[in-house]
């Protein structure tokens, strides 16, 4: 470990950035490049659970999360944390990018202040808060098109905002613990709760689902959903261990998986694949798993952890990012394919 508090492996240490952007172009995603991965980096700095992560779109910026009150910003292409900054009053738990790279919102973790924060990176500056939750925020979700978002909570309510006031816009009733994402274009948003997924057009939200999915025998709690970057695909994981991946666009069901389900207030997470053909997740004893949507299992790695990473897919990247209570970044192996 170096002083910048990370570990150089030999999957990322022996490529410079040119290379690895070659790499990373000619490179494409396979079950054997995927089988490849391991761990080429990892920031071992952490004093607690990474809670959440965040990759910007437009930029090689990641943000954590982390149960020690921190919220930390990465160069993923540098290999370099930029900035630490600490939200000891209030605790933070989810983190996501606005379309600006510095600056995010975060969710509390305090257990009296349910206020939604939005912080500018640059100069620890709160730009708005946004009151109206009265439990805790278990899903957060930021429009990719527009300056909006939507947050659902233990509270049975989601709420849909404008970066721009501090007041909820519209209030959705559920009946459960709510995942909720938009889709890459910003016109649809999903809402997941106990086997099913309801889907609603921004334009016309507070006239109900237009679309109501169902993932089967599966009625546990709602973990994350997410769509794939074409916005063709839905992954759902729950309670229960279960990964679910539906067809957005004619609901039909298409793969589940199963892990070792999570413990306690404990989130499973998963990710696509850029490409959308493979589903990375955690598991409920620390380990992670690698399936091909339309063939089944591809990759296992087994963890000395006992709890669920978070899982991250970087953008238009063959890397993706794992946090427990370290951070990790995990790439192709390119002595295992055969390529110099």
């Amino acid at each position: 470990m170096n002083r910048s508090g990370f570990v150089d492996g030999p999957a990322m240490g022996g490529l410079s950035g040119q290379q690895e952007k070659e790499e990373k172009v000619s490179l494409e995603l396979t079950d054997e490049v995927l089988k490849s991965m391991e761990v080429g980096l990892a920031f071992r700095d952490y004093n607690c659970r990474i809670s959440s992560m965040d990759f910007h779109k437009a930029t090689n910026y990641l943000v954590t999360a982390s149960d020690d009150e921190s919220i930390r910003l990465y160069d993923v292409q540098n290999a370099m944390c930029l900035k630490t900054i600490n939200s000891k009053k209030y605790g933070v738990d989810l983190v996501r990018f606005t379309s600006h790279p510095t600056t995010v919102l975060y969710s509390s973790k305090n257990g009296w202040d349910e206020s939604l924060r939005l912080l500018s990176l640059n100069d620890n500056k709160y730009l708005r808060y946004f009151k109206g939750h009265r439990d805790r925020v278990v899903s957060l979700s930021l429009c990719p098109r527009k300056e909006c978002f939507i947050s659902g909570a233990l509270d049975q309510a989601v709420l849909i905002w404008d970066q721009r006031t501090e007041k909820a816009q519209g209030l959705l009733r559920v009946q459960g613990r709510p995942a909720i994402s938009y889709d890459d274009q910003g016109m649809i948003f999903a809402i997941a709760i106990q086997g099913c997924i309801r889907m609603f057009d921004v334009r016309k939200y507070d006239q109900g689902p237009f679309e109501v999915l169902s993932v089967g025998g599966d009625v546990s709690d709602a973990n994350e959903i997410k769509f794939s970057s074409d916005g063709k695909l839905i992954l759902l994981t729950t309670s229960a261990g279960q990964i679910h991946v539906l067809d957005s666009f004619m609901g039909s069901h298409i793969s589940s998986f199963s892990v070792r389900p999570v413990a306690g207030n404990g989130t499973l997470a998963a990710s696509f694949s850029p490409d959308g053909k493979y589903v990375v997740s955690g598991s409920g004893d620390g380990s992670i798993f690698a399936w091909s949507i339309r063939n089944g299992k591809v990759a296992y790695w087994s963890s000395s952890d006992v709890e669920p990473p978070v899982v991250q897919w970087a953008p238009d990247s063959l890397l993706f990012v794992t946090g427990s209570t370290e951070l990790s970044f995990w790439v192709p192996n390119l002595s295992k394919l055969g390529t110099s």
